[in-house]
């Protein structure tokens, strides 16, 4: 399991004395067991919610670093973003363009989906099965454009 893997990850960057790398994922380890925890019944975590969870890290550290860049905080902003390239590490590869288009198309297509009504729905099917591999926002907007 991918939490193992990073719990291993953590240990060697101790040892090697990174300091970023050690911050970075005991960032991802804290954010995986509060959601663990969250909620009426603790849970383990699959790969795919930890990944997400990854994900949404290194979203924040690229709004972060943009932030830090807006209020000439140039060491701030260099920092997050050496944080982002640790949990990149540990995301699957991105999804092309190309490659995202045609998923939607697909995933319409699979499951009958012509109008704005159905929207939400394919945005959320298609959000699940992207895991991690592509933003949000680019989900929605190619739905949007194919559902026009």
């Amino acid at each position: 399991m991918l939490i193992d893997t990073l719990r291993q990850d953590l240990t060697a960057a101790m040892k090697a004395r990174d300091k970023t790398t050690t911050r970075t994922i005991r960032s991802i380890i804290t954010a995986t067991t509060q959601a663990e925890v969250a909620g009426d019944h603790p849970k383990t975590l699959t790969d795919d919610e930890v990944i997400e969870i990854i994900f949404n890290l290194a979203k924040q550290r690229t709004e972060a670093a943009e932030a830090f860049d807006k209020g000439n905080r140039a060491e701030q902003a260099a920092a997050e973003r050496a944080e982002h390239e640790v949990l990149h590490q540990y995301l699957p590869a991105a999804l092309t363009p190309a490659e995202l288009e045609a998923l939607v198309e697909e995933t319409l297509a699979e499951r009958g989906w012509r109008s704005k009504a159905d929207m939400g729905a394919a945005i959320r099917a298609i959000n699940t099965e992207v895991a991690g591999r592509a933003d949000g926002r680019d989900v929605a907007d190619q739905v949007k454009r194919k559902l026009a």
